[in-house]
Formats: C-alpha cells, sequence, structure tokens
C-alpha cells in the first residue's frame, strides 16, 4: 500500500530478491509519481525507476467490497507495506489491529516521517523536513554558506532499507516462532542512527560539530578539490604514509617535509595553511592528470562524477548497476540494477514496471480466489 518513494524503494528491493510483490492502488489515478514528469511511452520515468518487478492491483478502499477484497488478498500474503500518515490505514480498514484477525503471521510494516508514536507522530513530513531535523543538514555544506540539503532523497531510501531490514528480520522470527508483528519505521529515526561518528565526537566533548563542506572532522587532507578544467577531485589521506605517497606522486617535497603536515593530528590542526595550498596545487592541471598520477602509486583518489558519467563507468557497467527492461507502453527502458550479488539466488528483473491496474484481475482471481462473476460484481460497486 506504499506510495512515492520509502515503500516503493522497499517494495522493489523485496521484489528483486525475488518476493512476489502486489502493489495496491487507487483506481484511475494510482502511485502519485505516475503523474511526475518527465515521460516515457506516457509512463513516468519517476514510477518506472522504483515500480519494478510489481504487480498492478486497483482498489477503491473507500468501497466495503474492495475492503472485503484487500482482507482476502492479505490472508494470502506474508507482508503489508505501508507508508500513509499514521491513522490514514485504520480509517480505511486496512491497519494492522484490523488484519492480524485475517492473518496472524502477517508482518505489517508502517513507514512515516516521525514514526506511529511521540508528539510529532502526525506532523507532515518530507525527506527535505527530516534531513534537516534529523542531523543530516547540520553537517552538511561549507562552513560560511547555508545548510545544503544532500542532493537526494536520502532518508526516504534509508527508512525503505531499514523497512528490508527489519521486514527480512520478522520473517525470520516468525520462521522459528510462527509469530507475525508489527513494524514502525521512522524517516527521522533513520536519520539520527546515521550520525555514528559525529554523534560519538559530540557526546566525547560536548561541542557541536560545524559544516565542514566535503572535509573531514579528524582526517586532513579528505576531501574534494577543484582540479585546473574546473572538474571535482576527490582525495582521501586517511593515514600518514598516504599523506606522504600523494605528496611524492603530485612532486610537492616542500609540504612533505613541512614540520606542521608531519603527522595527521597536526594537519588536522593546520588544516587552515595546508589546504589553500593544496587547493591552488590542484588547480595547476586538468582532473584526468592528477588521477593518473595519483592511480599510479596506489593512492586513494576519485573523480566527482555526473550522473552521466556515473552510467558510463567500466566499472558500473561491469557491476550491472545500469540494465534494460522491455515495457509494453515505454518501450525499451534503463534501470539501475540491483545492489545485491548473491551467488546462490542472484536478483532478478522479471516485471517490468506495471500500467495502472495491470494485474489486478489476474491476481484476485489466482491470489484471493475470485471467481469472474465476483469480479464484475466488483467492477459495478466501484471497487476496482
Amino acid at each position: 500500500m506504499s506510495r512515492v518513494l520509502a515503500g516503493p524503494f522497499c517494495t522493489m528491493t523485496l521484489a528483486d530478491l525475488g518476493a512476489e510483490v502486489i502493489k495496491v492502488e487507487i483506481p484511475g489515478r494510482g502511485d502519485d509519481t505516475r503523474g511526475y514528469p518527465p515521460f516515457i511511452g506516457g509512463q513516468s520515468s519517476y514510477f518506472m525507476s522504483l515500480n519494478r518487478g510489481k504487480k498492478s492491483v486497483t482498489l477503491n478502499l473507500k468501497t466495503e467490497e474492495a475492503r472485503e477484497a484487500f482482507r482476502r488478498l492479505t490472508a494470502e500474503c506474508d507482508v503489508i507495506v505501508e507508508n500513509y500518515r499514521p491513522g490514514v490505514t485504520a480509517r480505511l480498514g486496512a491497519d494492522y489491529e484490523s488484519l492480524k484477525a485475517v492473518n496472524p503471521g502477517l508482518i505489517y510494516c508502517s513507514i512515516s516521517s516521525f514514526g506511529q508514536t511521540g508528539p510529532y507522530a502526525q506532523w507532515p513530513g518530507y525527506d527535505l523536513i527530516i534531513q534537516g531535523m534529523g542531523g543530516l543538514m547540520g553537517v552538511t555544506g561549507e562552513p560560511d554558506g547555508p545548510p545544503v540539503r544532500i542532493g537526494m532523497a536520502i532518508t526516504d531510501i534509508g527508512a525503505g532499507m531499514w523497512s528490508v531490514i527489519a521486514i527480512l528480520s520478522a520473517l525470520r522470527v516468525r520462521d522459528s516462532t510462527g509469530r507475525g508483528q508489527y513494524l514502525d519505521i521512522s524517516m527521522m529515526d533513520g536519520s539520527v542512527s546515521w550520525m555514528t561518528y559525529v554523534a560519538g565526537n559530540y557526546f566525547a566533548t560536548g561541542e557541536v560539530p560545524p559544516r565542514m563542506g566535503s572535509a573531514h572532522p579528524s582526517i586532513v587532507p579528505y576531501q574534494a578539490f577543484v582540479a585546473g578544467d574546473g572538474k571535482g577531485i576527490l582525495v582521501a589521506a586517511g593515514n600518514d604514509r598516504l599523506y606522504q605517497l600523494m605528496c611524492d606522486a603530485m612532486g610537492l617535497d616542500q609540504l612533505k617535509g613541512d614540520p606542521r603536515y608531519a603527522s595527521n593530528d597536526k594537519r588536522v590542526e593546520n588544516r587552515g595553511s595546508l589546504i589553500p595550498a593544496l587547493e591552488e596545487e590542484f588547480r595547476r592541471r586538468p582532473r584526468g592528470e592528477w588521477l593518473a598520477m595519483l592511480r599510479a602509486v596506489g593512492f586513494p583518489c576519485a573523480p566527482v562524477y555526473t550522473i552521466d558519467e556515473i552510467f558510463s563507468d567500466p566499472q558500473v557497467l561491469h557491476r550491472g548497476m545500469l540494465v534494460e527492461m522491455e515495457h509494453s507502453e515505454a518501450g525499451s527502458i534503463k534501470q539501475i540494477g540491483p545492489a545485491p550479488k548473491l551467488s546462490e539466488t542472484p536478483c532478478q528483473l522479471d516485471l517490468p514496471p506495471p500500467v495502472l491496474g495491470q494485474h489486478t484481475e489476474e491476481v484476485l482471481r489466482q491470489v484471493a480466489g475470485y471467481s469472474d462473476e465476483e469480479i464484475e460484481g466488483l467492477k459495478r460497486a466501484g471497487a476496482i
């Protein structure tokens, strides 16, 4: 019962891993993202990026006939995923308390901005809001600039990933106990959980960390620079040996021998003079030349890719992170490949993103046991 991003990312991941996923949508409209441009053959590219591997069923849950169909589907399913605002599913008769009576082994996963409990449970929330309140924007951006949002809706995607982890764990528990359970996944909780060493530093010192751009608070140099052709390059001198290796590759004998930069703690203390010197040096050559020089000695470095560079990179292509599927309306479409690589049960991309309601009758017949006559009755009632 999920839509937009967090739930669809969760359920697409489960589909890639082999789950049969039935996407329940509102008749005539469907997932909100079906209306998001740009479109390919009348199909939203946003929707198609998150909904492969699923069967689309339309149910108007404001009708009792559709609610009964939903209950009959629930009786045959292992997991329900929804990401409505807390309280909505109860009004539709599709909440956990209503449905566990139909299926005691049901695993029911609710994804929301702030969680199902607490003073903010009913607040509306989007990724931007959670990035700000969950700590990410507080440590992202240049020191002299405003807070900056991470370029992807990372807290939505993170909530989808936490949901996958929780669902797989709950399935293992059910295997051993026979009991289902309710899973309460909060975007805010997920964002806070990512604070890890940033929070650890604060707990240890009481000091609020400043925004540092791409730099690291405890390792120098470990950040992005701009090369002579205006392209970004990343360098990661994670220890003193690597710093010396970088200096050798770049011909920076003066910086290598400077006692102010002899150890990482000194480089952290004196980053105010070291970083400007490196910025000036990196502007002397184009990015490709610096990468070749640094990689030749085994120093960890990388380009800052734009999206077109990502999907032409030989490593990305070798790992199967760009795939193509045939869609009934959009033709050949490109998709990001699945990240998990399993040796015995590799991810399968069998179903393209569905057209709205494409599988309604098939699923009602095969999963819920509806007859042709009953399906016609649902149509007459406006339930499907």
